[in-house]
């Protein structure tokens, strides 16, 4: 087996050195001054990052953790709900949304698509009586994303609560929480903000908070408690349980590596990644998976596969031969995904994913011209430093 070289995978992402490094300091006392400073930081960084000024909340687990404890908090019984569908995460929301006693209206679309502005405000028209809509703002199994600010706006307008998964899209692409009414905000750090997993990002806004209120089946005393994070935490400084020290100082060091680059110049970073490994990919013959380019996730590239060949072979075969860890589908479909997140959204790491890509796919049948997608990246590359 060949050693592991590059991991380029949908996430979790090759982290920095100053991420580990992060990682690596010394465990303190939770109630430490020091520790609880740090804590306190952190939060201020992600509002930062997130462009709100709404409270924000570090939940120890995995982003799901904190979608699966913003929907049972504002779901109540019987509340209608409209969920968009375009990928395997906006589908796993909808049963969340229906096992919490919500009446479930969805808009689903191809895996290869997007739903358009145009669709939701037409049903949004026709169905008055939707209070939430849920939507994946960048659905990273098949690398394509939502219209977060035209549909975000549209539903603030109408005074209709959203709920918005974006574990991938922050920091890949524009995430303006606070210009476009964003109710609930769920990121992580191990997507394109270049951290290690472990901890659930979220931003609550006051109406949020109203509605969590008003809900006498939001949990409490829970690990999916937020009211106990508003109150023991937020309200007097106490922790509802202990965070795990290393993954908040690690969750530091790469807020400061983003923030100090700039909001900006990491999402630009990552559209000028898009554009290198889209050219490099055309040039050699593949075809993306996405319907419309304007689609296309800037956090990956995900290109379609022909019916002969397995995706999760496919990932293997450049693993094990090459030593380049992609990823597949995962549900989203036959297509593999080139991922170009956090640190890794540079044009060396494309380069090198689009070689050993292109190289399996001739081992494994395709007829492909690896030397023109390498020179095509390597063009958009010199020609944009």
């Amino acid at each position: 087996m060949q050693k592991l070289e590059f991991t380029l995978s949908a996430g979790p992402v090759d982290v920095s050195a100053q991420t580990l490094a992060g990682l690596a300091r010394p465990i303190q006392y939770h109630y430490d001054d020091d520790f609880k400073a740090t804590f306190r930081r952190c939060e201020a960084k992600v509002a930062d990052v997130l462009r709100t000024t709404n409270d924000v909340i570090i939940m120890q687990g995995e982003a799901i953790l904190a979608l699966e404890a913003g929907l049972r908090a504002l779901i109540t019984p019987g509340m209608h709900v409209l969920n968009l569908v375009q990928g395997v995460f906006g589908k796993g929301t909808g049963y969340w949304v229906s096992a919490f006693g919500a009446n479930l209206h969805e808009i689903e679309v191809g895996y290869d698509d997007a739903v358009g502005a145009d669709r939701v405000e037409e049903y949004l028209d026709a169905h008055p009586e939707i209070e939430m809509l849920c939507l994946v703002a960048s659905e990273t199994p098949s690398g394509t994303v939502s219209d977060v600010a035209a549909i975000g706006s549209m539903c603030r307008d109408r005074g209709i609560l959203t709920f918005i998964d974006t574990v991938s899209g922050v920091l890949g692409m524009e995430t303006l929480v606070d210009r476009w009414g964003l109710d609930y905000v769920v990121t992580g750090p191990q997507k394109c903000l270049g951290g290690a997993p472990g901890l659930a990002l979220v931003s609550v806004s006051p109406r949020a908070w109203e509605k969590i209120y008003a809900n006498p089946a939001a949990p409490r005393d829970s690990y999916l408690s937020l009211l106990d994070f508003k109150e023991k935490w937020l309200g007097e400084g106490r922790f509802p349980y202990t965070p795990s020290v290393a993954d908040v100082n690690g969750l530091e060091a790469a807020l400061d590596q983003a923030l100090a680059e700039g909001v900006d110049e990491v999402i630009a970073r990552h559209a000028a990644a898009q554009r290198l490994t889209m050219a490099g990919a055309e040039a050699m013959g593949l075809t993306f998976w996405a319907r419309r380019r304007e689609i296309m996730s800037a956090c990956v590239t995900s290109i379609r596969l022909p019916e002969e060949l397995d995706n999760a072979t496919v990932r293997d075969h450049a693993r094990h031969k090459y030593g380049v860890m992609l990823s597949h589908g995962q549900g989203a479909g036959n297509l593999i995904r080139l991922s170009h997140m956090g640190s890794t959204a540079g044009g060396f790491h494309s380069v090198v994913g689009l070689a050993a890509l292109g190289r399996t796919l001739r081992d494994l049948g395709m007829p492909l011209d690896i030397g023109a997608g390498v020179e095509a990246a390597l063009d958009i590359l010199s020609a944009e430093r």
